[in-house]
């Protein structure tokens, strides 16, 4: 197997033309795992961390624009995005340990497509898109559309995810991101909410998004109850009824780390933590 370090994406649709089953490698920290319990052996890994169109971060004034080479440690650090892209920073420093953020990258992430990825409800409500490119052209599409199921997406052969655009948001609007874990760090969540939510000066809630992970084949979204929260005050009352009908649109599993009543259960408190919160 060769381990290529392309420099341009000239060069790298030049190198997986010669080997079509080979690999992209962004931070390696999903897809060497699988290749080692699949026992897996492409002709080639690409290794894009050399791109320098890849390393890019740009916030501009209408987007921000992570390349696929950027690392979770990046954006960590990034105070714009803590201040902006407030649930995506909280779900990046809940993800894993130091030395895995260092490499990981967010477009990784996404496109290991797991269920339980932290950072794909931030991105949902945040209406993120990737962009695709291959030999032959480019495309956008909503990272919610992009993800099919568990670990499926919709690229197809010759192309890959070169870049995660999320619009800046509303200065009015805010994010946050909650997880629910085994033990408090690097931890798979047994569930994870993300919320995005505009209120008006009396409190009542204008715009809302909600994306749940670990409660389903893919992050759950629940237009009923975003419906109902619409025009109401934020309260725990409030959101203890909404609770009741995100319980009831999740659709979880059992497995090693919880059941499927407690998963249920935890996805709708996990809305009590907006009241409590105060989250305006």
């Amino acid at each position: 197997m060769e381990v290529l370090f392309p420099r341009t994406l000239e060069e790298l649709n030049t190198m997986r033309a010669d080997s079509p089953d080979g690999l992209i490698m962004a931070g390696g920290t999903d897809l060497l795992v699988r290749l080692r319990r699949n026992g897996q052996k492409p002709s080639a890994v690409f290794c894009i961390e050399r791109i320098e169109e890849l390393q890019r971060l740009d916030i501009l004034e209408e987007e921000f624009v992570i390349g696929a080479a950027v690392t979770l440690q990046s954006l960590l650090e990034c105070e714009t995005i803590k201040q902006e892209l407030t649930a995506l920073h909280q779900a990046i420093a809940e993800l894993a340990s130091p030395p895995v953020r260092h490499s990981a990258t967010l477009i990784g992430n996404v496109c290991t497509a797991s269920p339980a990825g932290d950072t794909l409800p931030p991105l949902y409500v945040l209406d993120a898109a990737v962009e695709v490119c291959s030999a032959t052209g480019s495309r956008r599409q909503p990272v919610a559309d992009f993800i099919t199921g568990p670990g499926k997406t919709t690229l197809q052969a010759g192309e890959m995810v070169t870049a995660v655009r999320v619009p800046r948001p509303a200065a009015a609007m805010r994010s946050v991101y909650y997880k629910v874990g085994k033990r408090k760090a690097m931890a798979i969540s047994v569930a994870s909410m993300a919320a995005s939510l505009t209120t008006d000066d009396d409190g009542t809630i204008t715009a809302v998004k909600l994306a749940w992970g670990s409660v389903g084949p893919t992050v759950t979204i629940a237009p009923a109850v975003e419906e109902y929260l619409l025009g109401r005050v934020l309260s725990v009352e409030c959101v203890r009824d909404a609770g009741q009908l995100a319980a009831a649109a999740v659709c979880p599993i059992d497995d090693l780390r919880a059941s499927a009543d407690y998963r249920r259960c935890v996805a709708g408190n996990l809305l009590l933590r907006l009241a409590q919160a105060g989250l305006k």
